[in-house]
This record gives structure tokens, sequence and C-alpha cells, in this order.
């Protein structure tokens, strides 16, 4: 089965603006934040929800999570296009925020990734891999340093 061109990317952080990152399995060096398909019949707080436990051993209640309702559309990495329907260029990612009291132990599952971290704001966004990913966590520190959204 494919998987379905609809994500959430769901940054994690602490109240003093320590990020959560995970580093790819398969890819050494690939730095991100907790991020997932959405399977069929979910809604997106619930792939964030699902993706959030499943990549980090955290549960949390579905009002914990904050749906910053933004999207982005980026291009599929060629080496992953293998997973999605033939011609599936292009994936939807949906952001999300949890911010959880203070750092924590991370139970990893070792297919997905190898290795996690906290991290500043800044020294956060310069490790993640992902463009999209870095935007979201300098936007999120932003916001949260002038009382935006937590």
């Amino acid at each position: 089965m494919y998987k379905k061109p609809v994500s959430v990317l769901v940054v994690i952080h602490t109240p003093r603006l320590d990020f959560l990152l995970l580093e790819r399995a398969a890819h050494a060096g690939y730095w991100q934040s907790v991020t997932g398909s959405q399977e069929e019949g979910e809604t997106l707080a619930e792939t964030a929800l699902r993706e959030v436990a499943e990549e980090t051993g955290i549960v949390v209640p579905p009002q914990q999570l904050l749906d910053w309702r933004q999207s982005r559309v980026f291009g599929i990495f060629p080496e992953w296009r293998h997973r999605y329907a033939p011609g599936v260029t292009r994936n939807t990612e949906h952001l999300f925020s949890l911010q959880i009291p203070t750092r924590q132990n991370i139970r990893l599952t070792p297919a997905e990734h190898r290795d996690y971290c906290w991290l500043p704001t800044a020294e956060a966004a310069a490790r993640c891999f992902s463009e999209t990913n870095r935007d979201a966590i300098l936007q999120m520190g932003e916001a949260i340093r002038h009382g935006g959204m937590a």
C-alpha cells in the first residue's frame, strides 16, 4: 500500500525553547522533528499524536497538541518516492507543536531513528536537514518569545 502524500510535522519543545530533534536511522546526519504520513481514517491531529507516541514514547492528551493551521507543500526526495503511488512527487505537510514541561528521555524506534537531542532554537533549526522543519522551529521560537502560540 502506498503512503498518502499528506503528513504532519510535530515540533516538540519545552517552555525554555529546547527543541527535540531525532536523527534518521537510514541517514546519519539527517535530523528532524517528529514527522509522519496520515493513515486512512485519521484526522491530522490523530496522526500527530500517533507519530509522537511511536517515535518518542511521549503520550499526551489531544488538547495538549497545538495545530498551527499551516501547511507547506514540498517535493518528495527521489529516494523516498517509491513509497508513494506512481507520479506522486509532492507532499503536503501540516504543522503542529507540542510543549512539554521539561526535556525528557526519548524512547526511539531503532528502525526509524538512531539518536535524539534537545537544542536551543537557533541550534535546532541549523541542524535540521529539512527547510520546512528549520523554518517551523524558527517561527515557533519567535512566536513563543513574543507571547504568541505556545
